[in-house]
């Protein structure tokens, strides 16, 4: 199985950038778009002069358990910038999403409170809300990682959509929103316990 197949099989329609959309990214944004890959593995990344987004990870799950994700996110956290990624609020019918993000709060990231982000898929037509997670080797305000979102956004999100997908996704202002929130609010963390 190659690796579009195997994220195409794990991430839901709506997640899913066109295979013709991300080979783009890798060979037209050469210079912040990368794949690493390996039998057990895929992982899809954008990494800028000041953070690294991460756009897919996938772990074969005869290798989950078994380090490989963690090592992949050490791998991205010894570049020493902020980590962001997107993930699906936890659902019920979906074991897998409280797994996600079990790990990724083991691996100490933190759930953007104060971001908004909600976008149409251009594959379902459906409003998909994603939640935002971030980690930091230094303290970052919520509103740097909205900026930074609000760039991968544009960068790599929209890039040539109307090429891959025939209509353009939103503006950025229309999917992203940010509204800081006080600290003692409730974090998607919580709903774990």
């Amino acid at each position: 199985m190659n690796w579009y197949e195997k994220l195409s099989r794990y991430f839901p329609v709506e997640e899913m950038k066109s295979r013709e959309h991300i080979e783009a990214l890798l060979k037209e944004k050469s210079d912040i778009y990368f794949k690493d890959e390996g039998e057990h593995h895929v992982l899809m990344y954008a990494e800028l002069e000041d953070f690294v987004f991460v756009d897919y990870l996938y772990v074969s799950k005869d290798s989950r358990g078994q380090g490989l994700g963690g090592k992949l996110i050490k791998k991205l956290k010894e570049k020493g910038k902020p980590i962001i990624l997107e993930v699906e609020p936890i659902d019920e019918g979906d074991e897998d999403t409280a797994k996600r993000l079990r790990f990724y709060q083991r691996q100490g990231f933190h759930h953007a409170q104060s971001i908004g982000y909600k976008r149409r898929s251009l594959a379902t037509n459906k409003i998909n809300q994603m939640e935002i997670l971030y980690w930091s080797p230094e303290d970052r305000s919520e509103e740097d990682i909205y900026n930074a979102m609000k760039r991968t956004y544009e960068l790599i999100h929209t890039y040539r959509d109307v090429d891959w997908y025939g209509e353009s996704y939103e503006e950025v202002h229309e999917v992203l929103e940010y509204e800081k929130k006080e600290k003692e609010e409730a974090s998607i963390f919580d709903e774990l316990n």
